[in-house]
């Protein structure tokens, strides 16, 4: 039984600066965003204060669901954050989900989530520089007392790092289980029904069937909406923070 669980392929190479390679993740992420901007023109499209249509109020549902979010943790002088919220959130469920189409997930790739933390990682810091001034900024590294300054400088350096490397594990891990899972289950299949001469019969997999479903629901509906979750939840957290 050979398994092989590899990166993201490339899909197609660029012929500028030495040739640039597209990944399938590159590629992913363009469906996505596609589809996320038909989905917003389409919800949005015709909006009425008097007798909103269904998909108004689903719409004015999905942005109160966010907004009611954010304002709860971060408070209403944040309100502008709102969108990027929305934005990270609902494109690390789509791109985590992405799988049951049988794409590969976005998330699964680490540059994808790595991505995403640093843009909090600079969120937080331009945060603490207009809410301290730059030189409270520098001077927050030194409490309580100046000894800790390597640590404090440790710890701000690791937060996107272990940002990315949770989300990124989470979803990479479900790829690789369930290729592992299949590819043992096709062995299992092709051991029972080795013995029978009929070739039909031999080649259903039947033990592919039914654990395999299992595992999606929780790697693909379960992991991708908790890790959206705490990766935009931990976003608002670190942001509100440093405005204190």
């Amino acid at each position: 039984m050979n398994i092989e669980v590899n990166g993201p392929k490339i899909v197609f190479t660029i012929p500028i600066f030495g040739g640039i390679n597209v990944t399938e993740t590159v590629v992913n992420s363009w469906y996505i965003m596609a589809f996320i901007v038909i989905m917003s023109i389409y919800l949005t499209h015709g909006l009425r204060v008097k007798k909103p249509s269904k998909k108004q109020v689903v719409a004015e549902k999905l942005y109160l669901m966010i907004h009611n979010l954010v304002t709860d943790v971060m408070g209403k002088k944040f309100e502008n954050f709102v969108p990027y919220i929305g934005a990270l959130f609902t494109l690390s469920i789509l791109g985590s989900l992405s799988s049951l189409l049988g794409m590969r997930p976005l998330t699964a790739d680490l540059s994808t989530t790595l991505g995403w933390a640093l843009i909090t990682f600079m969120m937080v810091q331009i945060t603490n520089i207009r809410t301290n001034g730059f030189l409270g900024y520098l001077k927050s590294f030194t409490q309580p007392v100046a000894l800790l300054t390597p640590l404090n400088l440790i710890s701000e350096v690791a937060n996107p790092i272990s940002m990315a490397f949770r989300h990124f594990g989470n979803v990479a891990s479900g790829v690789v289980i369930t290729s592992l899972v299949y590819s043992a289950l096709a062995a299992l299949s092709n051991f029972v029904l080795g013995f029978i001469p009929n070739d039909f019969i031999k080649s259903i997999p039947i033990f592919q069937v039914g654990l395999p479903a299992i595992l999606s629901i929780y790697f693909d509906l379960f992991t991708s909406f908790l890790q959206a979750y705490i990766i935009s939840m931990l976003t608002m957290v670190f942001v509100s923070s440093a405005a204190e």
